[in-house]
């Protein structure tokens, strides 16, 4: 059994993952200044960070701006009886959230750092500030070009306004080919990070606090067991996943929060020292970690696959909440990188950092380290590390299979929703018992790779948002929006 698993491993490996990331995740190549060797620039990194930089700037610093009002939407100031969707602005953005809060701001954030060093964590927060303005800008587009299916249930995302929208602008022909480019990855990314990732991690943290289960046995087992719970849920569809998600995303974000903010206190004179080697390791990092493209690169790349800013994931999840303003919608969106990165994958760092979990050998890689460094001061927290990360692992999945549902039936129609859903939870079998790198290559590649046909569409259709943008905040500064007290 053992045997076929790894050999069926390889061939994953060198099938999928290889060829498939020769395409999307082609480099361009830069000679770092003083350090020896070749220091490559993945293409799809440079695209999400030019592209976030001139959302940013196109918006005015919405990101900025459009905080405190996104913040009151989600506490339902603005929340309307007879508003249009399923779910409520609040379980919407739990929804996406439960499917970026996951264990890339666990494991992530420590693969980060083990790979570019404490330097890393500063282009990471960086990168989801900037990021929330993509965040912005596409959340605000699937509600402006969303659908209601034959079924009565409602569809919004990347696939339907690259091309119902670039049709507008007299472009059918590439917003038709962007739609399906993006349907495909997003499809691969639920299979991918949204889901082998996950149940990868997960079946890693399990098996480091019960080693006894450490085997292709175990691994199968956890597999199992796993795709049962996801199966329970995402039967249901976006209305149940919804209600779980808004119930799960605060419990598990606050059981991690608290034990991490609770470490950063008990080593608060460290902390001048700990953010001082963040940023001068952003700036002028050692030999060891690759440079300083190499750090940002670290940063950009792990930033985008926790928060999936300009990626397209979230819009499909936002494009369900009750509201008849676009905009909006699109402002609570905006939260969305600044909890998952700014706080959530921030404090992951600094704790990593604080902790000298980074420096430690016995700490290991990814999730482990991360573990160690909870432990090192809260021992045998990692048997709660354990059930956060299957938290995080298990509210992911649940919103990715909804991301991926919806790109199915546009492609292949709602007779094969089924089908659908049985290969989704096969793989969620399968990543707990395929090998860590090929899973983690696989996520990012697919994950990431939906941002090259989505970002093009949103560009293009940036002066749309910005004209929304610009009578949204006038009727509110007019005092048109009736606030519920």
């Amino acid at each position: 059994m053992s045997d076929f698993l790894g050999r069926l491993d390889a061939l994953f490996q060198t099938l999928i993952v290889k060829n498939i990331e020769a395409v999307i995740f082609f480099d361009l190549a830069f000679w770092d200044d003083g350090q020896p060797g070749e220091i490559k620039l993945p293409a799809v990194v440079c695209w999400l960070g030019v592209a976030a930089l001139f959302f940013t700037l196109r918006f005015r610093f919405v990101n900025v701006r459009g905080f405190r009002h996104g913040t009151e939407v989600v506490r339902g100031r603005y929340t309307r009886a007879g508003d249009q969707g399923e779910i409520s602005p609040f379980q919407a953005l739990s929804a996406a959230l439960s499917a970026t809060v996951g264990l890339g701001n666990i494991a992530g954030v420590a693969t980060a750092v083990g790979l570019g060093g404490p330097g890393a964590v500063f282009w990471m927060v960086l990168a989801g500030a900037l990021g929330m303005s993509s965040k912005f800008a596409e959340v605000t587009l699937a509600q402006m070009y969303r659908v209601t299916r034959v079924d009565g249930h409602v569809s919004g995302g990347g696939m339907h306004y690259l091309r119902a929208g670039l049709r507008e602008l007299g472009w059918p022909r590439l917003g038709t080919a962007l739609a399906a480019v993006f349907a495909v990855m997003c499809i691969g990314a639920s299979f991918g990070g949204g889901n082998m990732y996950q149940a990868n991690q997960s079946f890693a943290q399990f098996a480091n606090v019960a080693p006894a289960f450490a085997n292709t046995g175990g691994a199968v087992a956890f597999g199992a067991f796993l795709s049962v719970l996801v199966g329970l849920v995402i039967i249901g569809g976006i209305k149940r996943i919804g209600e779980v998600a808004s119930r799960l995303v605060p419990a598990m974000c606050g059981i991690y929060l608290i034990a991490g903010f609770a470490i950063l206190a008990l080593h608060a004179p460290e902390l001048p020292a700990a953010f001082a080697t963040i940023v001068r390791g952003a700036f002028s990092p050692d030999a060891a970690f690759g440079g300083f493209v190499g750090v940002l690169i670290t940063g950009f790349r792990r930033a985008g696959f926790s928060n999936e800013a300009g990626c397209g994931s979230a819009p499909i999840a936002h494009s369900a909440a009750t509201t008849s303003e676009p905009v909006r919608q699109g402002l609570v969106a905006l939260l969305e990188p600044f909890i998952d990165t700014v706080i959530v994958c921030h404090m992951t760092g600094l704790v990593v950092v604080v902790t000298g979990a980074y420096a430690s050998p016995d700490a290991g890689s990814g999730i482990a380290m991360t573990s160690w460094a909870f432990a090192s001061v809260f021992p045998g927290f990692e048997f709660v590390l354990s059930l956060t990360a299957f938290l995080f692992a298990y509210s992911t999945m649940i919103s990715w299979s909804y991301y991926g549902e919806q790109c199915w039936v546009h492609l292949f129609g709602l007779r094969s929703l089924l089908a659908y859903k049985v290969i989704f939870l096969l793989f969620t079998w399968a990543g707990a018992v395929f090998a860590a790198q090929a899973v983690l290559d696989f996520g990012d590649l697919m994950i990431l790779g939906m941002a090259f046909p989505n970002l093009i569409g949103v560009v293009l259709l940036s002066g749309k948002i910005s004209a929304a943008l610009d009578d949204y905040f006038t009727r509110l500064r007019a005092g048109q929006f009736q606030r519920v007290k």
